[in-house]
This record gives structure tokens, C-alpha cells and sequence, in this order.
């Protein structure tokens, strides 16, 4: 049993918001009771104590759009590569790295993406995958990682029609077999959906594949009009702009994830809307890779359940949400923009996303929630409140501000020190792993 106590708590639950010298009790992967560290300590005397010394007690952060197989990217040179708009990026970075990852490579950049999450206070991650030189077994590989980080894991493969029929039937058969693998998970740990890339890249015969294949407890996780060619595409292509698309071909609905939807219109956000579909924003990478700014706050505003992502550009969730806050204010010109909406992406739609997968309670510190928390070294020099938590998370916070990390009842970090994996270890393998994508890339 575990108490953590000693430190100002945001709990997000409504009822009790926020405790200036708070505690949180967990017994195995379940939050016992919350409330003023003196009682809590007095309630459970047996208890291995975390003292936060003073910092913020908050539940852990979700991800709910992740790109593992991006790890080894970092740095990366790769030659005659010399993007002039985004389907280069595409074809000349990614699409060229997820070719030439081999199944050890891929569990070892599941192993550094989790080795980050933990680090920035992240203890669930939805990930899209992609690996066209290995694509049979590389969900479980992942699952591999995921079991030894302790990452609760929402797993998909990427379907695609960008390097032929058979691999994208490979795919399709790679998320059937990995969500029929995850109903029998009865940790509540991982789960799986049916990936697919974007619009521009499917054709109607792969998408019917792909729905004669879906499990239907489970959805889709798809890239949506991220770059402008993806709607050009389904213009001349399918007549049609691509929610509707996808609206024809019974991909929306309330367990299907569309990331990005930056070039979207007022009627295919009504349709979000009215299917009850989940919409990610990734804004770094949207700024990174120069596709625009989507109608973000026109989403939230219009009732679509939206979350925040990173899209594999960092795992700190903070740095997220400094960078989407900043980003809407400046392409609206309104210094009043997001401030609302992103912390309610962050803190409530990536929690309410996450449990429409995960059966525990997510996102909060009450009883009966999942145990998933973190502290950190926070001390804040002017009054925080619960009317204020966000302000000071905000500009007085980043990722590697935590300093311990609980999932699922799991200490996972203490004092920046991870307890599960060898770290060392870790990184030393993926170095050499990296190295050896890069020279089997430019070796092509």
C-alpha cells in the first residue's frame, strides 16, 4: 500500500478540486481515498509513504496520439533528403525510417518512447504504428515494451496502400490479431484498434477490407486532411471532402480517433459532432511540418470530444499544451483564445478518450480511479488555488518537472529514478539500434 502525500493536490474531480497540503492512498492499482496528508498518514500508518516534499500531486498525463517507431529519428541524416512540402516529408523521413525498422528496432523505440512517457509523468499512450518492412508482430513487440514500462497502451498499425496490396492486407491482419489478443488482457493494460493512415493513402477496396476485419467493440485511428493533398486527394479522387468520406464508409463513430483535422469545414465538424468521433490535435507537429493551424477551438466549441497528441514530435504533454495555447492565440490574433480549451483537451478529453478503451477510471484522483499519478518539484512563489492550477501548470511547469511516477499502482520513477527498467541499459541498446537504422538507411 502506498500513501503520497506532503504536496499541493489537483485532483480534477469536481467535488474536491484541490488541497493545499494533500495525500492520495492506493492499494494496488486503485485510489483508496483522498484528502489532507495528516489524516490520510493517520488513516493508513502501515503504509510505504512518497513524500512529495512540498510539490504538486496530480493524476498522471494520457496521450492520446503517439508515434513510437519515431524514436530513432532524432538527429537523423538521411541522403538526398531535401523536403519542399509535407508528402516529401512523409515519403522522405518517415515513410523511408518505418521501411527499414526490424522487430527488435521497434520494441527498443517502444522501450525509449516509454523510458520518455515516464520520465514527463505519461502512464497511457495511444499509439500509431507503422513498419512496412516488419509489420506481422510488431503490435506485440510494442506490447512487449509496454508490459516491461508499465505503459497502460492502446495499440493500431497503420494500413496504407503506399507500398501495395499485400502490405496493406498484412496490416489489416496485424490489427485484427492484436485486438483479438487484447480483449483477453484482464490487467486493463492494453487494448487495440484498427489503424489506418489517412485518406489519400487507402482505397475504397483496403477500407472495406479494413471494416470486414474491425472487431465492432473497437474503432478506427486515423490521420484526417493533416496536409491539404489529403484533401485535394479525396476531391478529385472520390468527389467528396474526406469526413465524408469516411463518413460513407462507416469509419466515424464513438470509438474511432481522427487526428490532426486540420482542413476541415463547418459541416464535417456537425458530422464529427453528431457520430460522436474523437478528434486529436497535435500542434507541434501541425506547426513542424508547415500543414496549418486546424479550427481547433471551432472543434472543441462545437461539443466534438477532443484531446491533445503529440504525434511523436516530443512526450512531455506539457509542452504540448504550451505550444497549442500559444499557437491558437497567435493564428486568431486573440491573446482570450485557449486558454479553456486546451487545458479541457489535456485534463478532461484525453481522460474521457482514453476511457472509452480503458475500463478504470482515468484522468483523476478519487476513489475507485485508476492509480495513475505523478508529483513534482513544483513550489509555486504566488498563491495557487483551485481556480488557478492551470495558470501555474502552464507557465511554471514542463515535463521533466516530475520527479515521481505511479501507473497503475506501479511506482514506475522515484526521485527520478526509474524502478522498473534499467535505464542505462536501455539506451545503451537503443543507441546501437538507432546507429544501425541509419546506416541500413543510407545504405539504400
Amino acid at each position: 500500500m502506498l500513501v503520497i502525500g506532503n504536496g499541493r493536490m489537483i485532483t480534477r474531480d469536481l467535488e474536491n478540486p484541490f488541497v493545499e497540503d494533500g495525500a492520495v492512498a492506493v492499494e494496488g492499482n486503485t485510489i483508496l481515498k483522498t484528502g489532507v496528508t495528516k489524516e490520510i498518514k493517520e488513516l493508513y500508518p502501515e503504509a510505504e509513504f512518497i513524500d512529495a516534499k512540498g510539490g504538486v500531486i496530480m493524476p498522471a498525463f494520457i496521450n492520446t496520439h503517439e508515434h513510437i517507431y519515431s524514436s530513432f529519428a532524432r538527429g537523423l541524416s538521411i541522403n538526398g533528403y531535401n523536403p519542399k512540402g509535407f508528402l516529401d516529408i512523409l515519403d522522405g523521413m518517415w515513410w523511408t525510417l518505418d521501411r527499414h525498422l526490424t522487430l527488435e528496432q521497434i520494441k527498443l523505440s517502444a522501450m525509449a518512447t516509454y523510458v520518455d512517457s515516464i520520465k514527463n509523468g505519461v502512464t497511457t499512450v495511444f499509439d500509431h504504428h507503422a513498419s512496412f518492412g516488419a509489420i506481422t508482430d510488431s503490435l506485440f513487440k510494442i506490447e512487449e515494451a509496454a508490459k516491461a514500462a508499465g505503459i497502460r497502451s492502446c495499440l493500431c498499425y497503420e494500413v496504407s496502400d503506399r507500398d501495395g496490396k499485400e502490405k496493406a492486407k498484412e496490416g489489416i491482419m496485424e490489427n485484427a490479431a492484436f485486438i483479438r489478443h487484447a480483449r483477453k488482457d484482464d490487467r486493463d493494460m492494453i487494448a487495440g484498434m484498427m489503424g489506418m493512415h489517412a485518406s489519400f493513402t487507402i482505397s475504397d477496396e483496403t477500407m472495406e477490407l479494413c471494416a470486414e476485419h474491425k472487431p465492432s467493440e473497437v474503432g478506427y485511428h486515423i490521420h484526417v486532411a493533416e496536409g491539404i493533398e489529403d484533401l485535394h486527394q479525396c476531391l478529385h479522387v472520390h468527389g467528396k471532402r474526406i469526413i465524408d468520406r469516411l463518413m460513407d464508409c462507416n469509419v466515424l463513430g464513438e470509438k474511432t480517433i481522427a487526428a490532426h483535422c486540420i482542413y476541415v469545414n463547418k459541416h464535417e465538424i456537425e458530422l464529427l459532432k453528431n457520430t460522436n468521433t474523437m478528434v486529436v490535435h497535435n500542434p507541434e507537429s501541425n506547426m513542424g511540418n508547415a500543414c496549418g493551424c486546424p479550427p481547433t477551438m471551432e472543434i472543441v466549441k462545437a461539443g466534438v470530444l477532443t484531446g491533445l497528441g503529440t504525434d511523436g514530435y516530443t512526450h512531455d504533454m506539457l509542452e504540448s499544451y504550451k505550444v497549442a495555447n500559444i499557437l491558437h492565440k497567435h493564428h486568431l490574433c486573440d491573446a482570450n483564445a485557449a486558454w479553456g480549451e486546451v487545458p479541457q483537451m489535456l485534463f478532461e478529453g484525453n481522460a474521457k478518450i482514453a476511457n472509452r478503451y480503458f475500463k478504470k477510471t482515468l484522468g483523476i484522483l478519487k476513489e475507485g480511479a485508476a492509480a495513475d499519478i505523478i508529483v513534482t518539484d513544483y513550489n509555486p512563489l504566488t498563491p495557487m488555488t483551485k481556480d488557478n492550477v492551470n495558470g501555474h501548470i502552464l507557465f511554471g511547469m514542463t515535463g521533466r518537472s516530475v520527479v515521481t511516477t505511479i501507473g497503475n499502482g506501479q511506482v514506475l520513477m522515484k526521485d527520478r529514478e526509474l524502478m522498473q527498467i534499467d535505464e542505462e541499459k536501455v539506451l545503451a541498446d537503443c543507441r546501437q539500434a538507432a546507429a544501425e537504422l541509419a546506416t541500413s538507411i543510407n545504405k539504400r
